[in-house]
């Protein structure tokens, strides 16, 4: 693929996804205010900021993808078209290998970008967005686009991958990022303390992240910060109330 097929297809899945939830969400917002995490809803300038960092990552991420899927750096990596050499099995396990991969590296690059000398230059750009909207799943500083971006790389040398599979984990990522800066929340009440939930990350739990800027840096799952300590203690009781129909302010930091 040439990077402008690239672009395009970048392009495409992020206008489609966020804004097909923009749509739902905040146009026809008086059919599901019920699930609103914060009572008030983001100004249209926060919007067009989220929209326009988010055109830089996209030209950024193109980049980068066509950096490692096109001549001559493809030839260092592990990419392979043939399906058969690896089976369907891995193929399908191949993109949970992704995942698990995808929210370990995001974790600690995560926390990173939240370290006092990290912060204004990478990730405060994205914390701007104290009430995101789903345009916010991208709305990242250049520099920041960049060290996200990164997972692509470590997949493409770390691991044997499809291009077909590496685009579905691709597909699945930015929806679950765009759920995470949905500003609702989708999943039942009770989810956060069940057996499966209570791994999973959540859009309340994301909220929080962007409300109180420290804490619950995970993407797709908990674990890491429940097991490094770093999972907010009212979370639960956050995730509760939301689901209970009471909504949240801006929060002081």
């Amino acid at each position: 693929m040439n990077w402008w097929s690239i672009l395009l297809l970048i392009s495409f899945r992020y206008f489609f996804i966020a804004g097909l939830a923009f749509t739902v969400f905040y146009v026809f917002k008086s059919t599901t205010v019920r699930n609103k995490i914060q009572s008030l809803f983001p100004q249209n300038k926060d919007v067009l900021r989220e929209i326009g960092y988010s055109v830089l990552t996209i030209i950024i991420f193109a980049a980068i993808g066509y950096a490692v899927f096109s001549y001559p750096l493809r030839s260092y990596t592990l990419l392979y078209t043939s399906v058969e050499n690896y089976g369907w099995a891995y193929f399908f396990v191949s993109i949970l290998l992704m995942m698990l991969i995808h929210d370990t590296y995001f974790y600690w690059v995560h926390r990173w970008m939240h370290h006092i000398k990290i912060y204004k230059w990478m990730h405060k750009i994205h914390h701007l967005s104290t009430n995101p909207s789903p345009w916010a799943a991208y709305s990242f500083h250049p520099l920041e686009a960049i060290a996200e971006a990164g997972i692509i790389v470590v997949i493409a040398f770390a691991m044997p991958s499809h291009p077909l599979a590496i685009s579905l984990f691709l597909l699945f990522m930015i929806t679950y990022n765009v759920y995470g800066h949905l500003g609702y929340e989708l999943y039942p009440k009770g989810f956060s303390t069940s057996a499966i939930g209570k791994w999973i990350n959540t859009s309340v739990n994301h909220n929080q992240h962007h409300q109180y800027v420290h804490g619950n840096y995970g993407l797709y799952f908990l674990w890491w910060d429940r097991w490094m300590g770093t999972l907010r203690n009212d979370y639960d009781d956050h995730f509760e109330k939301v689901k209970s129909g009471k909504q949240f302010g801006l929060a002081s930091k």
